[in-house]
């Protein structure tokens, strides 16, 4: 399999819009029908070995216990009740209208009967689900092509993760942005304004320094990797960052760390690239913020103080 295949943005534009609504009614579910956790842990995507799930969900009130699943190989979505009982539909050939209602006649079948505010977040358009007939293109090379990435990006990420000892999220595929992140957190509660929106305020509670992956949007159209510190601290751009290629840009009034994907798939080695601008970018904000990265270091996700070395 290849490491890192070609992805340019506006190669898969319309099949990316309409998996992405996809994402978001399946995601909304998810957020409905899942314990609260924090920083919003309980919301994200994980990858399987096929595609997506939401992981199990309900079972503790009206909700039977179930699981949905995007099987981006076969290119159907599964529903799974943990009584024994499944039911699957193909996805190609499905505008955002037909996938919500074939979706919602499904679990109804099911028993199950969640309730979502039924519009896209963040999207440039509010048109509901239920009438959305416009997005319909769903290309099943390029979705499994996503995928591909996507789960080498999420193992990459992993890898990057085990470095660090202290409180760190699992590798999270956010359906309302479309990203993939995994966030260290220094310890420290951050001031966030009450007039701050709910989910803000909750997602950045604590000092957090976050690295992740993006497919590319209308206001950057291209993939890149990406880190920040939030609350991000004053002189933070003026940083050194690895390799060469990184930059930091600016985004709604502070920066990014950046790695542009096609620039990493051309490296010699594109792994070992990503992983020395991750730990760039952590290193300027921890020096900023006063971390203590040698206490909070654990090289190979190890802590044990004998390992190797003890009897």
């Amino acid at each position: 399999m290849e490491l890192f295949p070609a992805m340019p943005l506006a190669e898969w534009t319309e099949a990316k819009e309409t998996f992405h609504r996809f994402a978001q009614i399946v995601g909304k579910i998810r957020l409905a029908s899942s314990n609260r956790r924090n920083h919003w842990w309980q919301v994200p995507f994980h990858p399987t070995g096929r595609g997506l799930t939401t992981r199990p969900m309900g079972g503790l009130g009206e909700q039977p216990l179930f699981c949905v699943d995007f099987d981006l190989v076969r290119h159907r979505l599964v529903i799974d009740v943990f009584d024994g009982r499944s039911a699957e539909f193909s996805l190609i050939g499905r505008s955002v209208a037909s996938f919500y209602d074939r979706l919602f006649d499904t679990l109804a079948g099911l028993g199950i009967r969640p309730e979502i505010w039924a519009v896209p977040f963040d999207l440039g358009d509010d048109t509901p689900f239920a009438e959305d007939t416009l997005h319909a293109r769903y290309d099943p090379v390029l979705i499994n092509r996503y995928w591909r990435i996507l789960s080498q990006v999420v193992q990459l990420l992993d890898r990057y993760a085990a470095d660090y000892a202290g409180k760190t999220s699992p590798v999270h595929h956010f359906w309302h942005t479309f990203d993939i992140a995994v966030t260290r957190f220094t310890g420290r509660v951050a001031k966030v304004s009450p007039d701050t929106d709910p989910v803000t305020r909750e997602a950045y509670s604590w000092e957090v320094i976050s690295s992740g992956f993006w497919f590319g949007d209308k206001e950057r159209p291209w993939p890149a990797f990406y880190s920040y510190t939030a609350p991000e601290p004053e002189g933070l751009a003026r940083e050194p960052l690895r390799p060469a290629q990184a930059e930091w840009i600016p985004a709604r009034g502070s920066h990014l760390a950046v790695l542009r994907y096609d620039d990493v798939r051309v490296m010699e080695d594109p792994v070992g690239a990503v992983l020395e601008f991750l730990d760039s970018a952590y290193q300027a904000g921890a020096r900023l913020t006063g971390i203590d990265t040698a206490a909070l270091a654990c090289p190979g996700g190890v802590t044990d103080p004998c390992y190797g070395q003890c009897p």
